[in-house]
């Protein structure tokens, strides 16, 4: 009978999506949000170490040190960097991360300066309807069509300046988080602190119960994901499999829904692990977890990362269902609950091969098989029986 599952604190992981929320943390502006998960798994007792630019490796102990595995989560969100003063005072503006400028228009900013923060709004450049009429509905969407607006006395390139405020200010968006009694969650930046709080409540449930993993697990919690390096030098052990936690688009085209936990079997980057991801989605059957396959096409992981730095390793992505995202994203609390007791599930199941402790493999004995090779060939109807390719060959030679 299989062991039930340590069940999650939900109440946690809301408060701790929250308070995550309230911190402002776009790509190169994460160090305040690294303290806060740092200050969390202190509270646990989990050890864990920094990175010199703030990436967090922490380890959950289990009775075998190898073959170990890899959990990560990003900090990081998109957000927005000073690129232009303009004449009026205003400010252009670039994108971090990869997003479109028409979730920004009309969004409340902090803009930091190297002395302070200042206010202000994020407008199309044709902002008044009184002004512009139909215009305004003709303007393009880029970022070259929007301006920030600052909460401060200033019609000039000068007077802004005066202010503190340079080229290459960080500009972060107001979350505006909603919790729904319906159990909806709606903010900006789910993506991806709704991830990283169901991995810490997923730790938390395990050290809680009291039950020790099979093996070490290190949870990973990454500041570049959102700019592509992610995980890419967050490795320093030799972890054979890697689960990445992030967000899954729920979508016209899409499998991915707000009230499962996604399986991606691929993205931008090809497919996932085939061994990996089945033992995924065999312990979403084993523990009743509602989980879904799905498929994204314009989508990068810290899990691709890693593997593109050159790591030989497994990859998997567990991602919680969520509509518009890198807008105003929505989730539902029934994803992110699945996705943190399939965390669990994982951290607390044997490896996939235990054969895997070893990088180099010198014979076939112990290699994986998806099919077993000869199912594989008798399904196959395009490849010719071996026997009749010998005896063709026999009749052809002289």
């Amino acid at each position: 009978m299989t062991p039930k599952l340590p069940v999650p604190d939900l109440n946690y992981l809301q408060r701790v999506l929250l308070e995550m929320l309230a911190i402002p943390s776009p790509t190169g502006f994460t160090d305040t949000i690294v303290r806060y998960v740092a200050e969390r798994l202190a509270e646990l007792g989990i050890p864990f170490e920094l990175t010199r630019r703030g990436t967090i490796r922490a380890t959950l102990k289990g009775r075998r040190y190898s073959p170990d595995r890899a959990i990560s989560a990003h900090v990081d969100t998109i957000g927005a960097i000073v690129r232009e003063i303009y004449p009026n005072g205003r400010l252009g503006l670039a994108p971090v991360g990869c997003w479109s400028s028409r979730f920004a228009e009309g969004s409340r900013v902090s803009v930091f300066t190297d002395s302070g923060i200042i206010r202000g709004s994020v407008l199309p450049l044709l902002a008044s309807g009184h002004a512009f009429n139909t215009a305004v509905d003709e303007a393009p969407v880029s970022w070259d069509h929007v301006e920030l607006r600052l909460d401060a006395y200033t019609y000039s390139r000068n007077e802004t300046c005066a202010l503190g405020v340079n080229v290459g200010d960080f500009v972060a968006f107001d979350p505006m988080p909603e919790f729904t009694e319906t159990g909806y969650i709606s903010a900006r930046h789910l993506d991806d602190k709704a991830g990283v709080a169901a991995l810490l409540t997923a730790l938390k449930a395990v050290v809680e119960s009291g039950r020790e993993p099979p093996i070490d697990c290190h949870p990973l919690f990454t500041i570049t994901e959102e700019t592509g390096s992610g995980a890419a030098a967050a490795l320093p052990w030799d972890v054979s499999e890697f689960v990445g936690i992030d967000i899954a688009p729920s979508a016209k085209g899409q499998e991915s829904t707000e009230h499962s936990v996604t399986i991606a079997m691929q993205d931008s980057g090809g497919p996932y692990d085939y061994h990996l991801s089945r033992h995924l989605l065999k312990l979403a059957g084993e523990h009743e977890v509602p989980v879904r396959r799905d498929l994204f096409r314009y989508y990068h992981s810290d899990a691709q990362s890693a593997v593109t730095a050159g790591h030989d390793i497994r990859t998997a992505l567990l991602a919680f269902g969520c509509d518009a995202t890198h807008g105003y994203e929505r989730t539902h609390i029934d994803s992110l609950a699945a996705m943190t007791r399939l965390i669990s599930a994982y951290m607390l199941s044997p490896p996939v091969f235990a054969s895997d402790a070893q990088a180099g493999k010198s014979s076939l004995e112990r290699f994986s098989h998806q099919l077993e090779h000869d199912a594989q060939m008798e399904n196959d109807t395009r490849v010719p029986a071996v026997d009749s390719l010998v005896g063709r060959h026999s009749e052809e030679t002289p």
